[in-house]
């Protein structure tokens, strides 16, 4: 059974930078696409980014582009989630979703205060 573990929030002030880990159990990993979705206090879930199982299509919400940065590195089975200049409306649990099905991690919490 395939596990997706997320790692790398925290608090950070306006501005600052965080990069999230998706580490993926099982040998499969390379075999499908991901996302990064996230949930703010209150709200429903919002999807932030998309990358093909290959690496070479990413795909980003338009209140996170030219901010982040969605990669992959398939030898490790691990996906990233690279963020700049956060601002305190990017404050929400993050999780590494697998494309298709409802397959997530536990989370992440990413605060951004000053």
């Amino acid at each position: 059974e395939v596990q997706l573990v997320e790692s790398g929030g925290g608090l950070v002030q306006p501005g600052g930078s965080l990069r999230l880990s998706c580490a993926a159990s099982g040998s499969a990993f390379s075999t499908y696409g991901m996302n990064w979705v996230r949930q703010a206090p209150g709200k429903g879930l919002e999807w932030v980014s998309q990358i093909n199982s290959g690496g070479s299509f990413t795909a980003y919400a338009a209140s996170v582009k030219g901010r982040f940065t969605i990669s992959r590195d398939n030898a490790k089975n691990t996906l990233y989630l690279q963020m700049n200049n956060l601002k305190p409306e990017d404050t929400a649990v993050y999780y590494c979703k697998r494309a298709g099905d409802s397959l997530r991690g536990q989370g992440t919490q990413v605060t951004v205060s000053s």
